[in-house]
């Protein structure tokens, strides 16, 4: 990747110091100590005024910069919990208020999926695949599913199980030169 592409890390949901927020900061720790650049959204941070109804309409001012970063970003690596057999309704609504086809046209975008039980977000991320796929975006391959992430983790939020914190390395080197890939086709 060149040295301005970054992948945007987007924390897919909305509750604050969450299980999900945990992972995507250590997905972000994996892409800082491999030296890819790397942004992390938690969507607790989106600016309120995207709320109001009459957001559809007319995007508020402070919504233009995340939009922004979605243009401009090499790929997209999304960390999700399921939430009722499925993904939040934050990140739907996060992905409601951006542009139309323009913000996923052709763009690579990665999933890690978890939750408490044992398929580990397994339909909250084939779920999310499909919106995705919809606005034509290219999904890599290699998703990451965590089960039963509450026993996964240790009191200092770091993660016990060797294997999944494995997985998500190898996840995030893979993606990078994935999103590598896409970059070189566009400019040939």
């Amino acid at each position: 990747m060149h040295e301005h592409d970054f992948i945007y890390l987007i924390c897919g949901t909305n509750r604050p110091n969450s299980t999900t927020q945990r992972v995507t900061r250590r997905v972000e720790q994996h892409y800082r100590d491999a030296k890819i650049r790397c942004e992390f959204l938690g969507l607790d941070s989106l600016p309120l005024e995207i709320y109001s109804p009459d957001a559809y309409a007319v995007k508020p001012p402070a919504f233009e910069p995340l939009q922004q970063k979605v243009f401009d970003a090499a790929g997209l690596h999304i960390v999700l919990p399921e939430y009722n057999g499925s993904f939040p309704g934050a990140l739907k609504y996060f992905i409601d208020m951006l542009k139309s086809p323009e913000s996923f046209e052709h763009k690579p975008v990665a999933f890690v999926g978890l939750a408490a039980g044992s398929w580990g977000g397994l339909r909250a991320v084939e779920q999310l695949q499909m919106v995705f796929g919809y606005r034509n975006a290219h999904t890599f391959p290699d998703r990451v599913f965590i089960p039963g992430v509450s026993q996964k983790f240790l009191k200092d939020g770091t993660i016990a199980d060797a294997s999944i914190d494995q997985r998500l390395q190898h996840q995030t080197s893979g993606f990078a030169h994935y999103c590598g890939l896409f970059r070189s086709a566009r400019s040939v």
